[in-house]
């Protein structure tokens, strides 16, 4: 029983997503979660405004050079994160407390493992990776100052992520937000204070962020520690379970070979860009800055189909995964679509405020408006993912996005390269990716006997 887990009077903080209105848990579920990736992504979005507004356009350059090299090295520990919250997700739907206590340790001590080994991965390899994207010259030692800081405090990022994916396994996504908006805050006030009052330009922001992100890591482990939940932690039980290892690893690592191959290809997409001088350069951060945002509610809406559908599959309860997945995209297009109306009037004024460089504002606002009208194609992608990877099912996922992330991106980017000189065209390389992969998912959902194939993950 779930309630004897609970001190005396101490609330639930879980949500049994096998019973009660499906679109009301997805949308209680994914709001916070939302809210939270909204803070999260002004950590990198204050870096970028402060430095573009108090240091510089090439600054600027250098801070938002560094973003698919960053994704490149958390991809592989985000699937980890996947992964564990599927397996803890139907440990919790199955009411097996046993393996479920075994699972959330595990993913912890592997963790503080993986968190090292990248670490170490990304500060060496930072200077190659940049020559690599052919990041300008004007803008090149203050990338390796920031992305060589940056790599050395992931630890931070890592636990906070983890932790996170532990009680959003549970149904519990609104104390992560809390601690998160406390990081948040305390992260412009660093930024502000290093960069303002100190004059520690580049570095600073690197240090005001990996400070931050550590403090919300500590802080959501300490309430790990001293919760009396079924998913708490403590030293006396942290061990590796191999098998339960092995199954966050098979569920974990298809989606963290995806995301890490497809940050290494946006560094392909970087280099063409930056090809065009340190402007271009500066005015693609900025995009990439905005867009982020745009991306947020599907992303939100995605992890909570996640754990729905883990829980229901732990329950055996198809039918309800599939009412959850109608009501889950219909939800994610019109905000979306929303959002990117919104972003495209207003998309000089938002690149304004990273930067006024006459340049720069020419190209973010041209990347920002072609780019963002086509972000409704990435609902019909993420959300069935998602689906899918709530049943076990990581591998399809993976291939497509591969391939169309991936393989089609950069096919299309070495033709209209040689084609053109036009950036139009360069900059249309992620949409063609996006709408590729929307295809795919959908004839996969149509033609693979999908329904069946939830029955078969939601029977074992």
């Amino acid at each position: 029983m779930l309630g004897k887990f609970h001190g005396r009077g101490q609330r639930a903080t879980v949500t049994d997503m096998t019973e009660g209105v499906i679109w009301r848990h997805l949308v209680s579920f994914a709001f916070p979660l939302f809210v939270g990736n909204i803070f999260q992504q002004l950590y990198n979005t204050v870096d970028s405004v402060v430095v573009g507004n108090f240091v510089g356009a090439d600054a600027l350059g250098a801070v938002t050079s560094t973003i698919p090299v960053v994704f490149t090295l958390i991809g592989l520990f985000i699937g980890m994160t996947m992964g564990a919250s599927v397996v803890i997700s139907q440990y919790f739907g199955a009411k097996d407390m046993v393996n479920l206590r075994k699972s959330t340790h595990t993913a912890v001590v592997a963790t503080v493992v993986l968190s090292l080994v990248l670490s170490a991965a990304g500060y060496l390899a930072t200077p190659a990776l940049l020559r690599f994207m052919n990041t300008p010259a004007s803008v090149m030692r203050e990338a390796v100052v920031y992305l060589q800081i940056y790599s050395l405090g992931l630890i931070g990022l890592m636990l906070y992520n983890m932790g996170s994916a532990i009680l959003r396994a549970v149904g519990d996504s609104k104390r992560p937000l809390f601690f998160l908006i406390l990081s948040s805050v305390l992260n412009i006030a660093l930024d502000l204070l290093f960069v303002i009052c100190f004059h520690a330009g580049v570095a600073g922001v690197a240090y005001a962020t990996i400070l931050s992100q550590l403090t919300s890591g500590l802080i959501i482990f300490w309430l790990l520690f001293h919760s009396r939940e079924p998913h708490s932690l403590s030293w006396r039980e942290m061990r590796v379970d191999c098998g339960i290892l092995k199954r966050v690893i098979m569920l974990g690592l298809p989606t963290g070979l995806q995301l890490a191959v497809t940050g290494f290809s946006n560094v392909f997409v970087q280099a063409y860009i930056n090809a065009y001088g340190a402007a271009s350069t500066a005015g693609w951060g900025v995009y990439s800055r905005i867009d982020a945002f745009v991306i947020l509610p599907i992303q939100s809406m995605a992890m909570a189909i996640t754990t729905f559908v883990g829980q229901n599959a732990g329950a055996r309860k198809p039918e309800r995964i599939r009412k959850g997945l109608r009501d889950c995209m219909v939800i994610s297009l019109g905000l979306t679509v929303l959002i990117v109306a919104v972003i495209y009037a207003a998309a000089p004024f938002m690149v304004s405020l990273f930067n006024r460089d006459g340049q720069v504002l020419y190209y973010g606002v041209l990347f920002l408006r072609l780019n963002s009208i086509f972000d409704p194609l990435n609902v019909t992608n993420q959300i069935h993912a998602g689906a899918l990877r709530g049943v076990g099912d990581a591998k399809t996922p993976m291939f497509i996005m591969l391939g169309s992330f991936v393989l089609l991106r950069q096919i299309y980017l070495f033709i209209v390269s040689r084609l053109t000189r036009s950036i139009y065209f360069i900059a249309l390389g992620y949409p063609a990716g996006w709408l590729t992969c929307s295809l795919l998912m959908m004839w996969h959902v149509r033609r693979s006997g999908w329904d069946r194939e939830i029955e078969l993950f939601a029977a074992r």
